[in-house]
């Protein structure tokens, strides 16, 4: 019999294989330990047999049969169940990573493989000066992503040589989340907010970033337009099954990049994954609305989001007005910048902010709600019934819309009484066939009730349409945010407004323009080159007044007012279905969608939502919602964890607060996206 001594102090061999950066083989080292020293003791054994003089303070131990790291340094080899047919491997946790921005542009830095990716994303957008870095996160590219481009290489073409920010010498440390200096109202402006140009004085402020040792304005500037030939090498989504397969490569914010089979040096897509952009300031977020800018921009040019001809050529004359911009040498000379006294420009910003911003953003008075009240004509879509309007006496009072038959009847009882809060508003317009509908999609208990509403010139559309848009978000016209909002429907009226041709068509010989790098390959090929460039030239005299940073913002807007902004979409199963369907995330509903006529089924309302949760076995997402609805599901493109954290991530999202010192509560984020999965 071994007494409890002897069991304590048996040892046995463990072989460590160490990943020296230095050397071009990993060298296998053997150690004597017993089953009491800490993973601690295990690495300091290690350096002093190795023997090298250098810092080893970003090594830890990784477990290959396992998949994951021992990074609890104080718990016992018996505690962590390490016995002697452990494969352990001493490597940096900080390893080199390829990271394929929005813009197309490749960043290669030191990444931390062995935090959570949700952490990993934020040092990443530390160090590239981007802010809110919870809106985005990793996702690994799909077969297809790649798969024009390697075809074009077997022609014994050139190959295409990758433009790469290498910023190798300054990796991202691991520590808190974003300093509240980034967030603070009072800090000097990062960034000119008309054209988007750094303000040379502020660079302090962003000192721990790699960019401020080079052109911190390298990732604030747009790509060249690429070429038509590019363009149509590039994959390109054709149903909504292939914008699923898009989607199935978003990482696991709650696993490292280790733990998810990364390889150092791979190459990743960094994202925008959640469409609610919080605090989106020109001051400070020159590169987080390129960056938007981008994405927004190859998610039309690619057909990845549908818009209409119409508002394919807006984004056309704003594509190339920002590309003229651009390439202006005014805005990227730098060298004539006014130095302004960091801290009186910090002084002046205090000042301001203490004045309480500018004067004439006056009270309103909240107990007058205002109300409209016009004649408008409605239709309610039926099946084997044509679209036929009536007319009716309409009145939007709070968060509400009541119709009569006639202005006379408007003290009785309503034909029917519309509560618009928590429903979803599309527009439904052409300016050039004077158009101005409004699709409202409203929440009940098996669905969606959808009415259409149609006004008769620019001026209805908009204050109704603001007042709709408002009363979704539980808003009355009595807010702030009521006039702003009109104003910004009217100017996009005025962009979609074509002017007439004559002056643009005689100029056309010497303009700069390739018409086809600014829409997508299907419009280029339905038009002749001409009679495009006009189109998106007429266009361009809408814009052609507006500042570099504004024309960015208008494009991104006009993106989020899409019908299809924002839809994730997924191949799944449901529960007692005998077909697969899609699924549509958005960032408040989910929506049920025919897979093979793309048309909604069923929109349930995050609001509505009572409970998710996940079968792990069976790999199922069961949603449990008011009025005792509840859906299941299987996912048949992505792992249900992908679908399980969207779900989870936009509801934390939804938690955000103006305060914008605050600091984000990661372990509320784990707690809703991270599920009850056993490792």
């Amino acid at each position: 019999m071994l007494s409890s001594s002897d069991f304590a102090s048996a040892s046995w061999e463990l072989v460590v294989r160490v990943d020296h950066p230095n050397e071009e083989e990993q060298k296998d080292i053997t150690l004597r330990v017993s089953g009491d020293l800490h993973i601690g003791g295990v690495m300091l054994k290690l350096v002093e047999q190795i023997n090298i003089a250098q810092d080893w303070s970003d090594f830890a131990l990784w477990w290959e049969q396992k998949h994951c790291w021992l990074l609890k340094t104080h718990w016992t080899l018996d505690k962590c169940g390490v016995q002697a047919d452990a494969k352990l491997v001493f490597t940096p946790q900080h390893k080199m990573l390829r990271l394929r921005m929005p813009n197309m542009k490749t960043v290669r830095l030191r990444v931390s493989f062995s935090t959570v990716v949700f952490r990993a994303v934020s040092d990443i957008c530390r160090a590239l000066n981007i802010r809110r870095a919870e809106e985005l996160s990793l996702l690994k590219p799909s077969g297809e992503y790649f798969k024009k481009k390697k075809k074009k290489d077997k022609n014994n073409k050139e190959p295409v040589i990758e433009d790469i920010l290498n910023l190798e010498g300054s990796p991202t440390i691991s520590g808190p989340s974003v300093s509240p200096g980034l967030y603070s109202k009072t800090m000097t402006p990062t960034y000119d907010p008309i054209n988007g140009t750094p303000a040379s004085s502020t660079m302090t402020w962003f000192s721990d970033s790699p960019l401020a040792e080079q052109n911190c304005s390298i990732l604030a500037f747009s790509q060249p337009p690429q070429s038509p030939e590019a363009l149509a090498d590039m994959y390109q989504p054709r149903s909504l099954a292939d914008k699923a397969k898009l989607n199935a490569g978003w990482l696991d914010s709650s696993r490292s990049l280790m733990e998810q089979g990364i390889q150092e040096d791979e190459q990743l897509l960094l994202r925008f994954k959640y469409y609610t952009f919080f605090d989106l300031n020109p001051k400070y977020d020159a590169v987080r609305i390129n960056q938007l800018y981008e994405q927004a921009r190859w998610a039309i040019l690619l057909e990845e989001i549908d818009c209409t001809e119409e508002e394919m050529l807006i984004f056309a004359a704003l594509q190339y007005h920002i590309s003229k911009l651009s390439l202006s040498t005014e805005i990227q000379d730098f060298t004539n910048e006014s130095e302004v006294d960091e801290v009186e420009a910090a002084l002046s910003n205090l000042e301001v902010t203490l004045e309480g911003g500018k004067a004439d953003n006056t009270l309103e008075d909240i107990t007058d709600i205002p109300k409209l009240a016009d004649n408008l004509r409605l239709f309610r879509p039926k099946k084997l019934i044509l679209k036929a309007f009536k007319q009716y006496w309409f009145v939007f009072k709070d968060t509400s819309i009541a119709y009569f038959k006639n202005k006379e009847l408007e003290q009785g009882e309503p034909v029917e009484k519309l509560n618009l809060r928590g429903c979803e508003v599309v527009p439904d317009v052409n300016v050039a066939g004077r158009k101005f509908g409004i699709k409202l999609l409203i929440p009940v208990a098996d669905g969606m009730n959808e009415v259409y509403l149609r006004c008769d010139h620019e001026s209805q559309y908009a204050q109704w349409m603001a007042a709709c848009i408002l009363a979704s978000k539980g808003k009355t016209m009595a807010d702030s945010s009521y006039q702003p909002e009109v104003l910004n429907i009217l100017s996009f009226l005025k962009m979609k407004n074509r002017n007439s041709a004559s002056q643009v068509a005689s100029g056309l010989e010497n303009m700069d323009i390739n018409p086809e790098c600014f829409v997508s390959p299907r419009c280029a090929k339905k038009h002749k080159s001409k009679q495009l460039a006009a189109c998106i030239l007429e266009a361009h005299q809408n814009v052609a007044q507006m500042p570099l940073v504004e024309a960015k913002l208008r494009f991104i807007q006009a993106w989020q007012s899409l019908p299809e902004f924002g839809l994730t979409y997924y191949l799944v199963r449901f529960k007692g279905s005998k077909k697969d369907d899609i699924l549509g995330i958005s960032y408040n509903r989910l929506i049920r969608i025919d897979a093979a006529t793309g048309i909604p089924i069923t929109t349930w309302r995050f609001t509505n939502m009572k409970q998710w949760n996940v079968n792990w076995e069976i790999r199922q997402v069961a949603i449990e919602f008011d009025q005792n609805v509840s859906i299941a599901f299987t996912c048949l493109s992505a792992d249900c964890k992908i679908v399980h954290e969207y779900i989870g991530g936009y509801i934390f999202l939804s938690t955000r607060s103006k305060d914008q010192n605050e600091t984000l509560d990661e372990d509320l984020f784990h707690k809703l996206t991270g599920g009850q999965e056993a490792i």
